[in-house]
């Protein structure tokens, strides 16, 4: 299949600016593949949606305030750090985009209004640097520091003290991803313990999301797409408890891509889902076969992105698109603070 297979026009003014308060009014679309019907409806009625013997797999990673605005120490330059991914158990050392890049070198230092520091240590490519924190708490300065790393086409600054809250799942534990599992965001405390009421157990594995999930598909034919890689977690429980679930005849409902990535990328590795913590860059479009993931919530996504291709897998091409022609002309919101389809 080609890149342009899966453009769609969306108008800007669809793009959700801001979160759904609260959480669980956004509006959700139901995909049935069976009879390819499409019906609307608003999230909280998710428990009447989800079918019996079905399990809810949830990526619990937390997203930190990974880009920073620092001064070059030499010259008082203002230099936007973003940090990566953590290449230390003290998280000192970490893989960083810089801009503008052509500002800095290897042995630049940067400095915080503390005047705390940050070396830049190595570099790579494409604006890639290793950093270095001369401070042993770094996630500190982070903390006080660092701005939430709201996604490129929210057009505005992360000055809302709420995003810090919102731009996280209600389960959001591990913490590590500059990109939050957006599909997630609807969920509230209420709505978990309706899901328990009606006896619909839910698991949790960990994808650390990175800022790949953002990165554009450049080849004309998908196949020749690289995805980046990401690390993920399942532990010991939650392995017994899927592939007991599984066993027993039970269904998976993957909340968001990044656990559908994690539960099918996992099982093409080991062929079951085991304890462990790995990587992973699968990448995952038509025509795919589906090994654990029975459903899918999912948020709207970029046109031609991994992650529409992705829903069209699951779904069908044809019936995806169909959907989201039926999105635009009903405004619903789309990307990250905005709504989402259950596909059943």
């Amino acid at each position: 299949m080609k890149r342009s297979d899966f453009f769609y026009h969306l108008p800007e003014s669809l793009i959700a600016q801001e979160p759904m308060e609260p959480r669980d009014q956004s509006r959700m679309m139901v995909l049935k593949r069976e009879n390819q019907e499409i019906s609307h409806h608003i999230f909280r009625e998710i428990p009447d949606f989800i079918p019996p013997d079905t399990m809810l797999v949830v990526n619990d990673t937390k997203v930190f305030p990974a880009r920073l605005h620092l001064d070059k120490a030499e010259t008082g330059a203002r230099i936007e750090l973003f940090l990566l991914k953590q290449m230390d158990s003290e998280a000192r050392t970490w893989r960083a985009l810089i801009r503008p890049a052509k500002r800095v070198k290897k042995g630049t230092v940067l400095a915080f209004p503390d005047n705390s520091a940050v070396e830049i240590t190595d570099v790579l490519n494409a604006g890639i640097h290793i950093v270095r924190f001369e401070s042993s708490q770094p996630f500190e300065l982070i903390n006080r520091y660092g701005e939430t790393p709201l996604p490129p086409y929210i057009k505005r600054a992360a000055e809302n003290p709420d995003d810090r809250e919102r731009y996280q799942t209600v389960f959001a534990k591990n913490i590590g991803a500059v990109a939050a599992p957006t599909a997630g965001f609807h969920f509230t405390p209420d709505l978990l313990k309706k899901l328990e009421e009606k006896n619909i157990p839910v698991s949790r594995v960990t994808l650390t999301v990175g800022l790949g999930t953002f990165r554009p598909v450049k080849a004309d034919d998908i196949r020749d797409h690289q995805m980046d890689t990401e690390s993920y977690e399942i532990t010991k429980e939650t392995a017994n408890a899927i592939n007991n679930w599984k066993k027993q005849g039970g269904r998976i409902l993957a909340v968001g891509t990044t656990s559908v990535r994690t539960l099918e990328g996992c099982y093409q590795k080991y062929g079951e889902i085991k304890p462990v913590r790995d990587e992973t860059d699968i990448f995952i479009y038509p025509p795919h076969r589906f090994n654990l993931v029975d459903f899918m919530l999912t948020n709207f996504h970029l046109p031609e992105s991994t992650l529409i291709m992705l829903v069209s897998a699951f779904a069908g091409k044809d019936f995806v698109f169909e959907a989201y022609r039926q999105a635009v002309k009903g405004a619903y919101r789309f990307y990250s603070y905005g709504d989402c389809m259950l596909i059943l």
